[in-house]
This record gives C-alpha cells, sequence and structure tokens, in this order.
C-alpha cells in the first residue's frame, strides 16, 4: 500500500508490504537507483547505510513489545532526497502513525519545520526513538511490579517474569546496538547532500540513540539485581525447608528405633500390660528433648 504525504515542496511516500508495481512507480518518479529499489521489495536483517547519487538509503530495525507470536523488530528503510523522504514498512509500525498525523496538522496549520528530505528523515527517527523511549517507561513500570510481587513472597513465580523480561531487554538491545555506527556514518553522508549544517541535526539523533541506550543499561542493571534478589530468596526459602525435613528426619529417628526395638520378641517389658504406655512414655520423652535441644540450637 502506498501512502502519500505532502508539505509544500516535500514529499513523504510511505510504502506498507509494497508491490512490484508500486516500488517500480516510485522509482520513476523519483529516479531511484534499481538496486535500492529491489532492496524495498524484501526485508533485510542487516542494517546498512548508503549515498546513491543524490539520495541516502538506510535500513534501521526498531524494537516491539512482542507477543510470543510476534517478531522482535520493526524494519524500517529509508530513502532520503532533498525533496523526498520514502519509508517502506513490512508490518504495522504505530509511531510512524503518529507521526503521519503530526505532520498533517502541522500542514493544515501552515508550519513547515522540515526544509529538505534529511530534517524530515531526523524528525521521523526522534519520533520513533521517542516510542521506544515510552516503551522503556511500561517495562520500567513492570519491574516495579516484579519487585513488589518479589517482596510479597512469590518469588517462584517471578522466575518466569524476570526471564522475559530479560528476553525483552536483549531483543531491544540487539535491536537498537547497530543505530549507533549507522548515524555515525550518516553524518558525512548527509553533509554532501544536505549541507554541514545537517550534521547538527545528525547530533541530535545521536543524543536520543544515547539517552535510549543509557535507559536500556539502567533496565538491564536492575533486572540483574531484582534476578539475584529473587535467587537468593528462593534459596533461603529452600533451604529452610531442606532444614525442616532434615529435622523432623531426625527426630524421627530415635522414635523408629524405640519402636522396632518394641516390636522384636523376647524384649523385656514389650510382653506385659503395661509396656505399650513405657514405650509411648519413652517415646514421648525422646521428641520433647529433641525439640527442645533443636530449639535451643537455633534449628526450628
Amino acid at each position: 500500500m502506498l501512502t502519500r504525504h505532502a508539505q509544500r515542496d516535500l514529499v513523504w511516500v510511505d510504502l506498507a508490504n509494497p508491490s512490484s508495481a508500486e516500488v517500480r512507480q516510485v522509482m520513476q518518479e523519483f529516479q531511484l537507483d534499481p538496486v535500492i529499489a529491489e532492496e524495498l521489495l524484501t526485508p533485510s536483517f542487516k542494517p546498512k547505510v548508503e549515498r546513491r547519487g543524490e539520495t541516502v538509503f538506510l535500513i534501521l530495525h526498531f524494537p516491539s513489545m512482542r507477543t510470543l507470536s510476534s517478531r522482535p523488530e520493526h524494519e524500517i528503510d529509508f530513502v532520503v532526497g532533498k525533496h523526498f523522504l520514502i519509508t517502506t514498512r513490512y508490518e504495522s509500525v504505530d509511531p510512524l502513525h503518529i507521526f503521519a498525523k503530526a505532520l498533517e496538522v502541522k500542514t493544515v496549520l501552515g508550519r513547515q519545520e522540515a526544509t529538505h528530505g534529511g530534517h524530515l528523515f531526523v524528525e521521523m527517527v526522534r519520533t520513533l526513538y521517542q516510542a521506544v523511549g515510552n516503551e522503556c517507561d511500561t517495562l520500567q513500570q513492570r519491574l516495579q511490579t516484579i519487585e513488589e510481587n518479589i517482596f510479597k513472597g512469590n518469588e517462584r513465580q517471578m522466575v518466569i517474569e524476570l526471564s522475559q523480561m530479560g528476553r525483552i531487554l536483549f531483543d531491544f538491545r540487539e535491536a537498537l546496538l547497530p543505530h549507533k555506527d549507522i548515524i555515525d556514518s550518516l553524518e558525512p553522508a548527509g553533509a554532501r547532500l544536505f549541507g554541514a549544517s545537517f550534521g547538527y541535526h545528525v547530533h541530535t539523533l545521536q543524543g536520543a540513540y544515547i539517552r535510549i541506550a543509557h535507559t536500556l543499561q539502567h533496565l538491564r542493571d536492575s533486572l540483574q539485581e531484582m534476578r539475584e534478589t529473587n535467587n537468593s530468596l528462593l534459596t533461603t526459602k529452600q533451604n529452610d525447608t531442606m532444614k525442616t525435613l532434615t529435622v523432623l528426619a531426625f527426630l524421627f529417628l530415635p522414635l523408629s528405633f524405640v519402636a522396632s526395638l518394641f516390636g522384636m520378641s523376647n524384649i523385656p517389658l514389650a510382653s506385659t500390660p503395661p509396656g505399650f504406655w513405657q514405650a509411648a512414655g519413652m517415646m514421648l520423652v525422646l521428641a520433647l528433648s529433641c525439640l527442645v535441644y533443636f530449639k535451643r540450637k537455633g534449628w526450628l
């Protein structure tokens, strides 16, 4: 599907799961390199940035809050020209819909902040980074909920939650890790096409990326601390359980011995009428003595 957004002399063309005919139409209209047009038809798992003629071509992946059945990241291809921006995506990306609505409002109000395709690209990527930051805030709230449940005694249930959080943060890091090199490489390529002042806008992207990277590192550190705390509490509970079972086993050991002893034949007192009560009394005394001893030792 092809969607076109115009703002004075700037055009943004958004391609969602493009067909060959749509890519051919865009290639002819904006005189794109056939190599770029071929790249737009299929997803690519490797980020890249390169200049071809009067355009800069970028492939970036952005993390998403996935479910078990969805992909952990979105791919967006950017073709940036002096008077146009072309984006290609292969699934729905909500931040792009938000950016499109904001662009429509600016167009209606006559507020054109972007003067060329490079500016429009920077604004769009900053919107995408802002969406990632919002998702990081959601992850922070989820971590706080996990922390509360840990100290409420739900350590065993939180093992799965912590593992899921670890997977999400790993996916976020893997998707965003190549961005630093891509943005750094964009500055010289964009400066030759849009002028030296474009470097300032690239620096704003670098700052936005660094903030996201620091936020993710903080979340990873918090997750690690919670995981260690949860494991310590689980280990403590398991040790307490094992200690209790050991004490009970040791408590019943002499009682079993007395019961077995009096169960043998030809044992004095075993065949006399008060023999049962004497054996029971002996077992009770042993049990109470063991309990008092364990209590003094702090084992109970």
